[in-house]
């Protein structure tokens, strides 16, 4: 009798363990949305200390164009041993004018998110197919030569 007991009250507990294991795991990456604090952005009242001071620092800023401060936010969601999903994804995008006040707030989601596909395993480029033994050997002859920068001879 005891000796069942303990035996379903292992089997119980594996269980519980192996159900656990099959849970989804949840991360967040970037900034942590609080919408409160997204709110109180307003344009033509703030500037860019004013919204530092209220989002902190941006997780990037633009480098042409308009200044732009972004905050993005993802929570990602996995199951052990397989490829991370995104579930949730936020950026609020911040535009300044040229005093340094908000222009606009802007905020997008998932719906503006681009997956992109690898074309196979090789990178396409510009220019001609070496083979190896080019490669290899593609250089002899070329050292000193005029016109292909090398020097022709000592000290010159």
């Amino acid at each position: 009798m005891r000796v069942t007991k303990i035996l379903a009250t292992t089997a119980l507990v594996a269980a519980g363990l192996s159900l656990g294991a099959c849970s989804s795991i949840r991360e967040t990456r970037g900034y942590v949305v609080d919408s409160t604090l997204l709110n109180s952005v307003q344009p033509g009242i703030d500037n860019q200390r004013s919204v530092e001071m209220t989002l902190g620092r941006p997780t990037f800023t633009s480098q042409f164009g308009e200044p732009t401060w972004y905050y993005v936010s993802s929570t990602t969601g996995r199951k052990p041993f397989v490829r991370p999903r995104i579930q949730q994804h936020q950026v609020l995008a911040v535009k300044f004018g040229p005093d340094g006040s908000v222009i606009a707030a802007d905020r997008s989601g998932m719906d503006e998110v681009v997956y992109l596909t690898p074309d196979g395993d090789k990178t396409p480029t510009l220019g001609r197919e070496r083979g190896f033994l080019e490669d290899l050997f593609g250089n002899i002859g070329t050292v000193g030569q005029p016109g292909l920068g090398g020097q022709q001879g000592p000290g010159r």
